[in-house]
């Protein structure tokens, strides 16, 4: 079983390989919309360095969503995903690596990019590894429920529209940890209980979410 889950993710990561302009288009976004943010705001550098940590974590939500409208429409129309579900490997598996294989393809990209946005924002240096921590917990629970997203409106009209709406209320809480990791460290408090709930929520998707997309492949197919 885990030598499927292994070739499935490779497949995966090969054909995103060979998009590479998409790839390549994510990371455009990040910069681009991080430096919108920038010009918004304005050249006060106290209020860029407040507002710093909590932009890297919205930009993080809108580059993962960007990158999951066609994460299953593939598999979906060439009757890839039908010899899944009718094979011996279990959808939920199927669906665990195409979360592992998103989160190759863009949370990595994401986790690399976060650095450099705080040296756009001038966030203080003993916060890059605080937010390199939460971003390596973060973006897999990201991809997870983003997963479960895309597999409840696929097939769907305007699913690119539907998808945000349903995914964005439960990315709220890992927004709202992840960014207050940074502002703990950047006013000198401990962060350590706020690194241990988005643990607690990487466990908890992990344990839910790909039980959850299955269902929903299952029921697209059927």
């Amino acid at each position: 079983m885990l030598n499927r889950i292994g070739l499935l993710i490779i497949k995966d990561v090969k054909l995103a390989l060979k998009g590479a302009s998409d790839t390549g288009m994510t990371f455009v976004f990040l910069l681009l919309a991080c430096t919108l943010f920038q010009f918004s705001i304005g050249p006060d550098q106290t209020l860029l360095i407040k507002v710093g940590g909590g932009v890297i974590w919205v930009v993080a939500l809108l580059a993962t969503i960007l990158s999951l409208e066609r994460l299953f429409i593939t598999d979906f129309e060439d009757g890839t995903l039908e010899q899944y579900f009718l094979s011996p490997m279990s959808l939920v598996f199927f669906a665990l690596a195409k979360a592992i294989s998103h989160w190759l393809t863009t949370g990595l990209l994401v986790i690399i990019s976060a650095p450099i946005i705080a040296l756009l924002y001038s966030l203080p240096n003993e916060v890059f590894l605080p937010l390199f921590l939460s971003m390596v917990i973060g973006t897999p629970i990201l991809s997870l429920i983003g997963t479960l997203g895309a597999a409840l409106t696929l097939g769907a009209k305007r699913s690119g529209v539907l998808m945000p709406l349903i995914i964005l209320p439960l990315y709220i809480p890992v927004l709202i940890f992840g960014t207050l990791v940074i502002y703990n460290v950047m006013y000198g408090h401990n962060y350590n209980s706020f690194l241990i709930v988005l643990i607690g929520l990487l466990l908890l998707s992990l344990a839910l979410a790909p039980w959850a997309t299955a269902c929903a492949l299952r029921q697209a197919i059927e």
